[in-house]
C-alpha cells in the first residue's frame, strides 16, 4: 500500500493529538519550528544527519 507521507503524517499528528492531549500552543510551536528549521541553513545539515 502506497500512503502519501503528508497522509500519514495528518493521521499520525491526529492521533498523538487525540491520546496524548499536548496543549494547542505545544503543537503550534512543534510545527512552526519544524517550517522554519526545513528552510534554514541547518537543513541540510539534519538531513544528513536522518539519511544515515
Amino acid at each position: 500500500m502506497d500512503l502519501p507521507l503528508w497522509l500519514a503524517l495528518i493521521v499520525v499528528g491526529g492521533l498523538g493529538i487525540k491520546l496524548i492531549r499536548p496543549p494547542w500552543w505545544l503543537v503550534a510551536v512543534i510545527l512552526l519550528g519544524g517550517y522554519l528549521l526545513a528552510d534554514s541553513v541547518l537543513a541540510p545539515l539534519i538531513d544528513n544527519t536522518l539519511s544515515k
